[in-house]
């Protein structure tokens, strides 16, 4: 079956997917509540959309379209403000983060949608070690040639989306050594990593994912896990590289952040900017992409045009203030100002290591984790 057409979506518009965790208030681990959760939600209007994941002891929240940092963040807040109360009703608590620090991925149940059991069949545990917890954010984009271009000329910078989300420094009751440890897991899918590169779509639909049906490899979009990949029927990018932030408000100012980068983009190619993609870019992004998921903001990554030695922290607050006319014409300055203090403390796997010290426990960690979730950074603050 041909891939669809691209449909047409308003550029620069953009949404937000958030993978959460379920947890029990009475030790902290995973619990498999989501399909209680989910009968709860069905009984009021829930603003967005919630869904079901992989494995019972996850949920999925989908934001609206929006054009505007403010709005996306007020429907952000709103749909936290939904499942917090739903989750007291439950007695559970609900929490980001891109891992649960000492969940055992042999005792989670996979939900029973269909396509999660197909996906159980095929890969075996991989399908509950998935039990990980990742940020999506769509742009909308006018054709699918926009589409593969900014997919392309955004390799550059998932380090700094990687590094600015990473919140998963936890696994299997461990610290990994990893900033981002979740990206690990991701990567044992066989159609992970990065997309081919095509900057013309109809070359992407008629001769490369023609090609890939034919092997009967995959069946849908839905069936690659790259880092970015177009979503034709919606007509945008996804990325997918972020784990899930500690609050709603970091993810709102990661999705501004990636809105931004977009605008910058397609101005620079507009005006015959010097720095197309080239499927050179690609020789240094596993590294970078490694760099940023192993030491997070204290990364060192590789400059795909010039090989320079970056910095990866000096390298988002430079972008970040180059982002600054287009978050103005935006409205998403205050987004930015977000990301640049977060660049500043460390971010939310330093703000983990630092509960895991205080608090004396993974479980406390965990505490602390699902309070941020509910906005209740003072009280987090102020465990003993």
């Amino acid at each position: 079956m041909p891939l669809e057409a691209f449909a047409h979506s308003a550029p620069l518009t953009f949404g937000v997917e958030l993978e959460l965790q379920l947890v029990s208030l009475s030790d902290f681990d995973l619990t498999p509540a989501s399909p209680d959760l989910m009968h709860l939600l069905k009984r009021k209007p829930f603003p967005g959309n919630v869904t079901p994941e992989i494995t019972e002891s996850m949920i999925e929240i989908n934001s609206s379209v929006h054009t505007d940092y403010h709005a996306l963040l007020a429907e952000l807040q709103t749909i936290r403000d939904t499942l917090v109360a739903a989750s007291d009703v439950l007695n559970i608590g609900i929490g980001g983060g891109g891992t649960h620090p000492f969940q055992h991925w042999s005792e989670q149940r996979i939900s029973a949608k269909p396509r999660y059991q197909e996906l159980s069949a095929l890969y075996g545990y991989l399908a509950k070690q998935f039990t990980v917890f990742g940020q999506h954010v769509h742009i909308g984009c006018a054709s699918g040639d926009d589409a593969l271009y900014l997919l392309h000329a955004l390799s550059r910078y998932i380090p700094h989306f990687i590094a600015l989300s990473a919140s998963s420094p936890f696994v299997q009751g461990h610290d990994s050594g990893f900033d981002s440890a979740r990206l690990n897991s991701v990567s044992a899918f066989p159609l992970s990593g990065r997309a081919p590169f095509t900057l013309n779509w109809d070359d992407f639909a008629n001769v490369y994912f023609a090609k890939m049906e034919r092997t009967r490899i995959i069946k849908s979009m839905k069936d690659f896990y790259w880092d970015l990949r177009p979503k034709p029927e919606y007509g945008t990018i996804e990325l997918r590289v972020c784990d899930t932030p500690l609050t709603v408000e970091h993810a709102a100012a990661l999705a501004a952040y990636l809105q931004a980068l977009c605008r910058h983009l397609l101005a620079q190619r507009d005006a015959g900017g010097e720095h197309a993609p080239a499927e050179d870019d690609y020789l240094v992004y596993n590294y970078n992409r490694f760099q940023a998921s192993r030491f997070g903001l204290d990364g060192v990554i590789t400059h795909p045009k010039t090989y320079e030695q970056l910095p990866l922290r000096e390298d988002i607050l430079a972008t970040l203030d180059l982002m600054e006319p287009h978050a103005q014409a935006l409205g998403s300055m205050d987004a930015l100002l977000h990301l640049a203090a977060a660049a500043g403390d460390g971010g939310d796997a330093a703000f983990l290591r630092a509960q895991y010290e205080r608090q004396g426990s993974a479980e406390g960690m965990v505490n602390a984790a699902v309070r941020r979730f509910r906005g209740e950074r003072r009280m987090t603050r102020a465990l003993p």
